[in-house]
């Protein structure tokens, strides 16, 4: 039995921050901090190796932080004899060392942590104060408010509030450069040239503690996916630190042009890589706009690659937060466009004779990455269109990126990229035929199929897949004020050719399913 506390601060993998709010009127002498590693949360979902290093070796890499900074420390960690294996079987072993007067905590990111530990709570008949997450820049209740009385939630009226809120982009009352966005100018391919010189990633060799947290994975996780060889993400506040000041520097000014574009064998390209610090909470998402801001005020950076990465932050990553939040738990059994099949087997191995795809699948197994175009328009355009059933789509999502946790990324998958929830979050379906991605790219250029082909030897499985997808929903796709041309255009189909199409993409995911 170890000597009471009066409080059992709890800190979970991803609140990793020394300010945070469950520390604020805590005393180093009569409070504990309690940490975690158990073996649930990287097999609720089959969480990738680099998935599971990142949290681990971060985790580790916090509590030599919390040690140094005076905290009395009871850290779990997996390979400690005797590990129960869950976070809510520990806690309450924890609640039995120190027999604490409350517990508090930062609020959770993740609804299923959130219920198990506040059942915990209940069940030892103690408070459990749970404090604002101080990582963003509005409250789950202030989007609440907004979305109250709305017919539609849409992101740009949200991004729009928290402009005028905070004055980032701001000439007074109206948005610098006279727009709030400039998606227009951030479209770009880079062209049959290719991309321009990247800046090397901003990457950090594994010190010892990161080694062993890898062999440890390597081995405890022998038949998870993903591959450990290439491991060399932000573990602490400090590395998290460089990543930024070269994110500002080197790729931020070709950010916008370019965020939208992909070229075969390029992971990184011009974006920034901090979704993972950010995530964890080695990052304060206020620095890194700030940095971002300051970087166009000294002319280092141009107003539209500013604005569309700050929109990514101030906008995206709090709209989504708050559609999780809102809607959660029901949320994560929608199903709007009734999508069955299973999740096809070479999404684990990357297997597949479609080029993009490919490339797309084995990046992210190597790195535990991909930039938000092979995310939303390479692997989710596949997935929407072949009729996933989108809880395993979100599966997979959760499981092989090393930046998801489950209030980013469940709504950016089902909602987003699946249209699961019919319209709740986007205003529709993400679906586009090869002619996307061979306009994008340059991966059709080495491909087997052609993106101009539907039908054939040499049809493109994305362009057979996209009027198959059309066809199948006509009639509620037809109710959709921005899908009205895509659906117009099936009219260029006579019986005979909506047949041969209708009748490839069964084909196709006959095939997929048989693998």
């Amino acid at each position: 039995m170890k000597s009471p506390a009066r409080q059992l601060i709890l800190v979970l993998g991803d609140q990793l921050d020394l300010q945070a709010s469950c520390f604020d009127e805590a005393d180093r002498d009569q409070d504990v901090v309690w940490m975690a590693e158990v073996a649930q949360e990287s097999t609720h979902v089959w969480s990738s190796k680099p998935r599971i290093a990142l949290f681990l070796t971060a985790m580790r890499h916090h509590a030599q932080a919390l040690r140094e900074a005076g905290w009395r420390l009871d850290y779990r960690a997996l390979d400690d004899e005797g590990n129960l294996g869950t976070l809510a079987a520990e806690l309450e072993a924890a609640i039995r060392r120190y027999r604490p007067q409350r517990l508090v905590m930062t609020a959770p990111g993740d609804w299923r942590v959130l219920d198990a530990l506040k059942a915990v709570a209940q069940a030892a008949d103690l408070p459990l104060d749970i404090r604002e997450d101080r990582h963003f820049f509005s409250t789950v209740r202030e989007f609440a408010a907004h979305a109250k009385g709305r017919k539609q939630i849409r992101l740009e009226y949200w991004y729009r509030e928290l402009r005028k809120k905070t004055g980032l982009l701001m000439d007074g009352d109206e948005p610098a450069g006279g727009q709030w966005n400039f998606d227009a100018d951030n479209r770009e391919a880079f062209g049959k040239e290719g991309p321009p010189p990247i800046p090397e990633p901003t990457r950090f060799a594994p010190d010892a503690q990161t080694q062993a947290v890898l062999a440890l994975v390597q081995q405890r996780f022998a038949d998870h996916p993903g591959d450990l060889a290439s491991f060399a993400w932000p573990v602490t506040r400090e590395q998290a630190l460089v990543a930024l000041d070269a994110f500002i520097r080197e790729r931020l000014p070709h950010f916008g042009r370019w965020q939208d574009a992909l070229w075969t064998g390029e992971v990184w390209l011009f974006h920034s890589h901090l979704s993972a610090a950010l995530n964890l909470k080695l990052l304060n998402p206020r620095e890194v706009v700030e940095a971002a801001q300051a970087a166009w005020q000294d002319g280092r950076a141009d107003l539209a690659s500013v604005e569309g990465f700050i929109r990514q932050i101030l906008g995206w990553r709090e709209y989504v937060r708050g559609i999780y939040w809102l809607h959660m738990p029901q949320y994560l059994e929608r199903n709007a466009l009734g999508a069955t099949r299973p999740l096809p087997a070479f999404f684990w191995t990357g297997q597949t004779d479609m080029a993009c795809l490919r490339d797309a699948l084995q990046l992210t197994l190597q790195h535990g990455y991909a930039h938000h175009i092979q995310r939303l328009m390479v692997t989710g355009l596949y997935l929407l269109l072949l009729g996933v059933d989108p809880k395993a789509v979100h599966g997979w999502y959760l499981s092989v990126y090393v930046d998801a946790v489950e209030w980013v990324e469940l709504p950016n998958t089902l909602g987003m990229s699946q249209f699961a929830d019919g319209g709740l979050m986007a205003s529709k379906p993400y679906a586009a035929s090869g002619k996307y991605l061979q306009r994008m790219g340059n991966h059709c250029k080495g491909c087997r199929y052609d993106p101009a082909q539907a039908t054939g030897e040499r049809a493109c499985p994305y362009t057979t897949l996209y009027w198959d997808f059309l066809l199948r929903h006509e009639a509620a796709l037809a109710k959709n004020p921005r899908m009205v041309m895509q659906v117009k255009n099936l009219q260029r189909l006579d019986e005979g050719k909506r047949a041969a199409i209708i009748e490839q993409a069964r084909s196709h995911a006959a095939a997929v399913a048989a693998v």
